[in-house]
């Protein structure tokens, strides 16, 4: 740790000769950062971007991408770029509407979710819900200390955050905390959900399943057809998220088979990454005259449509789709 030094939005600085690196708000979690590279060799000069995870804008919690000028070329995310998300208003209301009748016939429910950006994402959901009178103020618990942890990191740095994010709280309060919210690191603490009968929320960690006391809590759920498990984020292929967002029963928790009973939704409004339309307004707010495009972070499809929307939109950059171990001259 005490080789890493952090460097703040839009405060440039030299890692080796030649080279000015500075770092733009991406808007896709907490400290989430664009790079901008400025090279000089020799009489050439040029800027290079790298987007990083780009956020969708127009959240809540966070700021929006800021746009890059004088961009020569660029190396993009793709993580959504064949997929449109769906409108977040719609999903807040089906949030709502899910929990509400989860709870309507005593069951629990269950989100995973990651640490950093979702946790804090659905917190706020919910704190919002309770406040408009759309949820009574049942028990939440974050159940994750990483998860705390980050929600503490989230807290520090309101400077991070949207200037409006407390207009839309009741009394003006903690965007991520309330009465009924719990934060629990301990283990002990933990287990002791297990022998809780009401009906609650419990947000745990990791958002694809494969570890952290998530497994722990579906394993102790996943098979009462009153409960609901609720997934807000990406699940990558294979993983145990995955395989439940997908139908599979029984799924393997700890190496034992469960029958999966309970309710299965899984939200991608949440998601953090931006998706076709907002990569494209992502790159259409850039200026400069691109020369050369690489399309990354993606599985191959995404990879491959986002270089086609990308030739469309500018017909006079490369763009490529690299291939593992391709090496791409600048």
């Amino acid at each position: 740790m005490r080789q890493l030094v952090a460097s703040d939005y839009e405060k440039s600085f030299q890692p080796v000769d030649g080279v000015t690196v500075t770092f733009r708000d991406a808007g896709h979690i907490l400290g989430s950062a664009q790079v901008i590279l400025d090279v000089r060799e020799g009489n050439r000069k040029f800027r290079y971007l790298f987007s990083g995870d780009v956020g969708r804008g127009n959240d809540e919690i966070l700021r929006d991408p800021g746009p890059v000028e004088n961009v020569d070329y660029l190396q993009i995310e793709s993580t959504y770029a064949a997929r449109v998300h769906e409108q977040r208003p719609d999903a807040d209301a089906l949030v709502g509407q899910l929990v509400g009748e989860t709870l309507a016939q005593k069951g629990r429910i269950i989100i995973p979710a990651f640490s950093v950006g979702r946790t804090q994402q659905i917190v706020y959901v919910l704190h919002e819900l309770t406040c408009a009178g759309r949820l009574p103020k049942i028990p939440i618990f974050v159940d994750s200390p990483l998860s705390v942890n980050a929600t503490e990191i989230y807290k520090k740095h309101p400077e991070c955050l949207k200037n409006t994010i407390r207009d839309t709280l009741c009394n003006n309060e903690d965007p991520f905390g309330m009465g009924n919210l719990t934060y629990i690191r301990d283990v002990e603490e933990s287990k002791k959900l297990n022998d809780r009968k009401e009906p609650m929320v419990i947000i745990s960690a990791s958002g694809m399943c494969e570890g952290g006391r998530i497994r722990h809590h579906l394993k102790n759920n996943i098979g009462d057809a009153k409960n609901l498990i609720l997934f807000i984020g990406f699940c990558a292929e294979n993983t145990l998220g995955a395989q439940i967002v997908a139908g599979k029963s029984p799924v393997n928790i700890f190496g034992e088979p469960y029958q999966v009973r309970a309710k299965v939704v899984f939200l991608d409004t949440y998601s953090g990454h931006a998706d076709k339309n907002e990569l494209k307004q992502y790159v259409q707010k850039l200026s400069g005259d691109l020369k050369k495009i690489v399309c990354i972070h993606g599985e191959e499809s995404q990879c491959l449509a986002h270089a086609e929307t990308l030739r469309a939109m500018k017909p006079k950059a490369e763009v490529i789709v690299p291939e593992y171990m391709q090496v791409v001259e600048i």
